[in-house]
């Protein structure tokens, strides 16, 4: 005689279910919640923007893909072996209003989830100014063996692993890099992530919303000393900007040329340093540096 086969409870499906928002649940709270994860804490405008995106995106995919998965276990469950209260016929077919609302709703949800990504990916283009009543300012980037050195053409002053702008300021971050691999620039809660490469000059702008001290860092392996190529990036009021800017051109030191050719040299966890001064038309001449190997590509 046969053995009967096992029968599985109808609660099954439930109890994968809220197994399934339990394990949710517990994956925020011990990755997410009270932790200050950047991407979730955004404190500028393209950093808001990008979040605001990702929720809408997010939620769009879900009203798809949470019926979606739904119906799929609840055919597993419904037809398995076990239930002997279903049959299979196998010259069953599909009406034609189950084909259009198959392919019909996912098409709509996605056209949706297009517009959307369609105007605002060429909203928040990297290169684009953003608009804003106060007057933009400029920062030159160099990425280096591993540590971060920043220029202030308006300001004559210079820093090594330290940047600070004022709030609600839009800024223009020209990055290129000196004898060192590829680099990614990127300050999480202010906004994305743009690669700064010798010989070239990648634009990125961004503003902060809010005052406070940001880690900025490169975002993927760039040689031996990638995890220690950090910096801060402090957003500050125009006062305290001011005056910062006015320290630093009477206590920092020289960035001349010999002083530059230390810091080409591979060195690690560099602490935050000011310079007073810079040589002329140093960012120029790294990226001349170049010109014979690359034609010393702007992106704008």
């Amino acid at each position: 005689m046969p053995k009967a086969k096992p029968k599985q409870r109808p609660g099954s499906l439930g109890r994968v279910i809220v197994l399934l928002v339990v394990a949710f649940v517990l994956l925020y709270a011990v990755l997410i919640h009270g932790h200050d994860v950047a991407v979730f804490n955004p404190k500028g405008w393209v950093a808001q923007q990008e979040m605001d995106l990702n929720i809408l995106s997010m939620v769009i995919l879900l009203a798809v893909a949470g019926p979606t998965i739904g119906v799929l276990y609840f055919f597993a469950w419904k037809y398995r072996e076990s239930n002997p209260k279903v049959t299979h016929d196998p010259k069953f077919q599909a009406g034609k209003a189950f084909i259009i609302a198959a392919w019909g709703i996912p098409v709509a949800f996605m056209s949706v989830l297009s517009v959307v990504m369609w105007a605002q990916t060429h909203r928040l283009v990297p290169q684009e100014t953003i608009a804003s009543k106060a007057k933009p300012m400029t920062v030159e980037v160099v990425a280096l063996q591993w540590k971060w050195l920043f220029i202030y053409p308006e300001q004559h002053i210079a820093t090594v692993n330290f940047v600070e702008m004022p709030v609600n300021t839009p800024v223009t971050f020209e990055l290129t890099a000196d004898d060192a691999p590829m680099s990614g620039f990127w300050i999480p809660n202010l906004g994305g992530m743009l690669y700064a490469m010798t010989g070239h000059v990648n634009n990125l702008n961004l503003v902060a919303t809010t005052p406070g001290d940001y880690q900025g860092s490169t975002s993927e392996i760039a040689g031996a000393g990638f995890a220690n190529m950090k910096f801060t990036a402090r957003a500050a009021s125009q006062q305290d900007f001011d005056s910062w800017v006015a320290d630093a051109r009477y206590s920092g030191g020289v960035l001349d040329a010999a002083e530059y050719a230390k810091l080409l040299q591979p060195s690690e966890s560099n602490p935050p340093t000011l310079y007073s001064s810079y040589e002329t038309g140093l960012y120029a001449k790294v990226l001349m540096k170049y010109a014979d190997d690359m034609s010393g590509m702007v992106m704008k």
